[in-house]
């Protein structure tokens, strides 16, 4: 069900007066803290493909030099 206009103009002005009202630092800090939890960009991108190469390419090395 879609919100009314009057409830959506008082929930755009909560929130923006929660922004003005939270110091710069606080918002910067809540920034990166949002940036560190993220997942690396290959995941994002390319999913569990570059992992599962990695992991494939180690395994690989490992195993040939324990062949010769």
């Amino acid at each position: 069900m879609p919100m009314k206009t009057e409830e959506w103009v008082k929930y755009v002005s909560e929130r923006f007066a929660e922004y003005v009202e939270t110091p710069r630092d606080v918002r910067r800090e809540r920034r990166l803290q949002g940036k560190r939890r993220r997942a690396p960009w290959t995941v994002r991108w390319f999913g569990m493909l570059p992992l599962s190469f990695r992991l494939w390419l180690t395994g690989w090395k490992r195993n040939k030099n324990a062949s010769e």
